[in-house]
């Protein structure tokens, strides 16, 4: 068995997320009171309480998922002694995932990377003002079929394909009216639906340029190991290992595409076979059914999760 730990981006937030880990595992505690203090903030109960609302803040959010993310893999360690050094052929994140995933490999610390996420989080929400910028996920098309609609659509405004998540489901990101013109296109063309997501900014585009300038100098100011089993980066869809080139792909993702069909399918073809998405909801593991449809996918986000894995990933 050949495995991979994926990390799951925005969107998979939920109120409550991580409260059972908590309840039950000391380990789980001990990484919601390390980020909590990292930030200067009570993020936890935000998370167990919401409301939901200020959790969806992009700067709440992002460390938030990490955090859960983290404590899943705290658990795994303490419980069953399993590690990602020990275990994964590689590590992939979607978008803000690659934080995760990062910190699970060893790159950066728990502290560290729910401070750069805060950053990233704060910077990617103030980069355009609010109703400047929209995203809409594109059902039907492949790729190349959107980034020729956003091509056509953008008549001097931004946009652009912003998320290849699957054979069919692509998100656009960009000026509202752009993306509203992508739309229409887009359903000219053949696409099932293009629905407008319910977003604060609009992620991973040429918009989010003061957002990467922003992570380039965070980014310098903290310290970078290399991972203990290489990241699949968004941006290439290939494997990384060199701190300077995980740093270097960290801001070009800030306005570049997250190729993650491209990210599975890489690792599929290396060999992998089980693909284990840490953290909350199971969005990544939905996505593997289209993706790299002969490899199986467990979602590791609740106690009973943890422990069934803990079995699989044993054998393997």
């Amino acid at each position: 068995m050949s495995i991979a730990f994926t990390f799951p981006g925005q969107g998979s937030q939920a109120v409550g997320m991580g409260k059972a880990l908590a309840d039950a595992f000391p380990s789980a505690r001990a990484v919601f009171s390390e980020v909590d203090a990292a930030l200067s903030q009570n993020l936890s109960t935000l998370m167990w309480e919401g409301p939901e609302a200020d959790l969806t803040l992009t700067a709440n959010a992002q460390p938030a998922l990490m955090a859960v993310s983290m404590a899943v893999l705290a658990v795994l360690k303490a419980e069953h002694g399993i590690t990602v050094a020990n275990t994964a052929k590689f590590v992939g994140g979607h978008s803000l995932g690659e934080y995760s995933a990062l910190a699970a490999a060893g790159t950066f610390s728990l502290s560290d990377a729910a401070r750069l996420l805060r950053i990233r989080g704060k910077a990617m929400q103030a980069a355009t003002p609010v109703g400047v910028g929209a995203m809409a996920a594109i059902l039907g098309l492949d790729f190349a079929d959107v980034a020729a609609v956003a091509k056509e659509a953008a008549q001097g405004d931004v946009c652009q394909a912003a998320n290849d998540n699957s054979s069919g489901q692509v998100v656009i990101s960009g000026h509202k009216a752009a993306v509203d013109r992508a739309c229409e296109l887009a359903k000219a063309k053949g696409a099932k639906r293009a629905i407008l997501l319910p977003v604060s900014a609009p992620f991973h585009c040429a918009l989010m340029q003061p957002a990467a300038d922003a992570m380039a100098e965070a980014l310098m100011s903290v310290a970078m190991n290399a991972p203990s089993v290489p990241l699949v980066a968004n941006v290439v869809a290939g494997p990384i290992s060199d701190p300077e080139e995980i740093r270097k792909r960290l801001v070009e993702q800030v306005t570049g595409t997250v190729r993650w069909r491209e990210c599975v399918g890489f690792m599929a073809g290396q060999g992998v076979n089980l693909f284990c998405e840490v953290g909350a909801g199971k969005v990544l593991t939905g996505l593997l059914k289209k993706n790299a449809p002969e490899a199986q996918g467990l979602a590791l986000g609740a106690p009973d999760d943890i422990a069934a894995a803990a079995a699989i990933l044993k054998q393997g």
